[in-house]
C-alpha cells in the first residue's frame, strides 16, 4: 500500500508539514476580526466550484451566544437519526481541522490536504479577480467557509449544520439557504463591526432566515423581537418562537449535567439528560430539539422525536472549552464566554452546579471585547484573580487588564502573570494554599487563552472533552 503522505503532501512535505503549511497561507490573508462585510466574493468561489452548500439540506446558526453548543447538539441528534452530518462552527481550539467537521469528526488530515489541492486554484482566482478591482483577497474565514462547503459536497453528507462567523446577512456562509435557521439570544457583542444597537444587530443576524424556510427563535429582548417578526413574515418562513410554542418546561440539574423537561409544537419531552452544566444549555436544547423537528419535517407538520433516539444524541453530546473541567484537584474549569452575557450564564451555571469554598480565576481578555463588562462580572464569583494574556497579538497587555481588575477586585485581589503557564500554576498554589480540596480554578476571557489552557492541561488530547468528569 502506497504512503498517502508521498502524493498528498506539497513539495514533498509531510501531511503534518503540508497542513501546518496550508493554515499559515490562510491565516495570513484578513483574519476572521478584521474582514470586507460582503458575501460577493464567497458567492463567485462557491459558484466556479458548482454551488457545493447546495447538495444537501442546511440549518443555520446565528445569535450572540450559545450558537456553538447548539449547533454541536443538533449535529449529534441529526446523526443519531442515521443522516451523514457535516458540523462547521468557530473559533477552533487546537487545529483548524476542527471547524469542518463529518459524522462527528474533524476532517482528516489527508482530506483537508486533498480539499486544499482541489480549492486553492479557485481561490487563488477569486483573489485575482478582486485584485483587479483594487478589493482585498478572500479573508481566513471565507476560505474556511468555501472550505466546508466543497467539502461536504465531497463527502457527501446529508445535512449540514452551520455557524455563522459574525453576524448573518453578510456573513461568508450566508451564501447557504438555510432549510432551518435557528437564532439564538441576540445581545451586545463585535459592536466595531455590528455597532450598539440591538434592534441593527438583530436585523443584520435575521438576514439568515431565508423565504418558506423554518425559523427556531429563542426567547429575545423587547427591541429584538419586532425586528425578528418582521423579517420573519416578509419571508414567509414559518417562526417558531420560545416563550410561545415551545419552552423549557422544567429542569434539574445533576451529576455531569441537568435532567430537562421540554415543550415543543410537536411533543412533550420528559427528563432529557443533557451533559452540559448551566440554565442556557436547556434553553440551547430546546432549540436544537425543535430544529430538528423542523428538519425532519421538511416543511410539513413537525412530529414527536423518538425518545430513545433523542436521549442517545444527547448522551454523545460534548462541548470542548464551554464551562469544561480538564483537572481534578483541585478542579479546573475552562470557559470561552468573552462578552458579558456570557458570564453572566457562565456565574449562574457555577453558582447553581458546583460548590466552591473558594474559586480563584485566570482571567485574559482579547482587545476588542468588554474588559470591564466582563470583570465587574466574575468579580462576585472570584475570591482571587489572576491575570494574565494568551499570545495573541490582540491580547490586551497584562499591566493594562491588570489596573482595570485592580479597580473592580482592589488590588489585594489581583495578581500578575505575563505567562498563562505561570498564570495557571500561581493560580493552582493559590487555591491549594489558602482552601485545599474545596477550591477550585476557572480560566476565562477570551477564547485564545481557553485554547492554550487547554492544550497546556493536556484536555486536547482527551476524546470527548466537554463535561465533567
Amino acid at each position: 500500500m502506497t504512503d498517502p503522505n508521498a502524493d498528498l503532501a506539497l513539495g514533498g512535505l509531510t501531511l503534518d508539514e503540508a497542513e501546518r503549511e496550508i493554515y499559515a497561507h490562510i491565516l495570513s490573508r484578513n483574519p476572521e476580526h478584521d474582514f470586507d462585510p460582503k458575501i460577493s466574493r464567497v458567492r463567485e468561489a462557491v459558484e466556479l466550484l458548482g454551488d457545493p452548500q447546495r447538495a444537501y439540506k442546511v440549518v443555520h446558526l446565528t445569535g450572540t451566544n450559545g450558537k456553538t453548543s447548539t449547533a454541536r447538539m443538533i449535529e449529534s441528534l441529526v446523526r443519531e437519526h442515521g443522516l451523514r452530518t457535516g458540523l462547521f462552527t468557530s473559533p477552533h481550539l487546537t487545529s483548524v481541522r476542527e471547524r469542518i467537521q463529518i459524522d462527528g469528526e474533524p476532517i482528516a488530515q489527508d482530506e483537508f490536504v486533498r480539499l486544499w489541492h482541489d480549492v486553492a486554484p479557485i481561490i487563488h482566482m477569486v483573489d485575482a479577480k478582486s485584485a483587479e478591482k483594487h478589493g482585498p483577497r478572500l479573508s481566513f474565514f471565507e476560505v474556511l467557509t468555501v472550505l466546508a462547503y466543497a467539502a461536504f459536497a465531497d463527502a457527501p453528507i446529508d445535512v449540514a449544520v452551520i455557524e455563522v462567523g459574525m453576524g448573518g446577512a453578510w456573513d461568508a456562509t450566508n451564501v447557504a439557504d438555510g432549510d432551518v435557521s435557528v437564532i439564538t439570544r441576540v445581545a451586545l457583542d463585535h459592536q466595531q463591526w455590528l455597532g450598539d444597537d440591538l434592534a441593527g444587530i438583530a436585523l443584520e443576524k435575521s438576514g439568515i432566515i431565508k423565504p418558506n424556510a423554518t425559523a427556531v427563535i429563542a426567547e429575545q429582548s423587547e427591541s429584538v423581537t419586532p425586528v425578528l417578526i418582521k423579517a420573519a413574515a416578509e419571508r414567509e418562513a414559518r417562526a417558531l418562537w420560545e416563550g410561545d410554542t415551545l419552552e423549557v418546561v422544567d429542569r434539574q440539574p445533576g451529576v455531569g449535567g441537568q435532567l430537562v423537561t421540554l415543550r415543543t409544537p410537536a411533543a412533550r419531552y420528559e427528563e432529557l439528560f443533557v451533559p452540559l452544566y448551566g440554565e442556557y444549555q436547556a434553553h440551547n436544547a430546546l432549540l436544537a430539539v425543535v430544529a430538528v423537528e423542523a428538519l425532519l419535517a421538511d416543511g410539513g407538520p413537525l412530529a414527536a422525536l423518538n425518545g430513545e433516539t433523542l436521549e442517545a444524541g444527547f448522551a454523545a453530546v460534548t462541548s470542548p472549552g464551554r464551562l469544561e473541567a480538564v483537572r481534578t484537584s483541585p478542579m479546573i474549569l475552562v470557559d470561552a464566554a468573552h462578552n458579558p452575557a456570557g458570564i453572566d450564564a457562565l456565574v449562574g451555571a457555577i453558582e447553581e452546579s458546583f460548590a466552591f469554598e473558594a474559586l480563584v480565576g485566570v482571567v485574559g481578555i482579547l482587545s476588542d471585547k468588554d474588559a470591564e463588562g466582563i470583570l465587574a462580572g466574575l468579580e462576585p464569583l472570584l475570591d482571587e484573580v489572576v491575570i494574565t494574556a494568551s499570545a495573541s497579538a490582540r491580547a490586551i497587555p497584562v499591566d493594562e487588564l491588570a489596573e482595570i481588575a485592580e479597580k473592580l477586585f482592589g488590588e489585594d485581589r489581583v495578581r500578575r502573570s505575563e505567562s498563562l503557564p505561570d498564570a495557571l500554576d500561581q493560580a493552582v498554589q493559590l487555591a491549594e494554599a489558602e482552601h485545599d480540596m474545596g477550591a477550585g480554578v476557572l480560566v476565562v476571557g477570551s477564547v485564545t487563552v481557553i485554547a492554550e489552557a487547554r492544550v497546556l492541561l493536556g484536555a486536547d488530547k482527551r476524546k470527548g472533552t466537554g463535561r465533567a468528569r
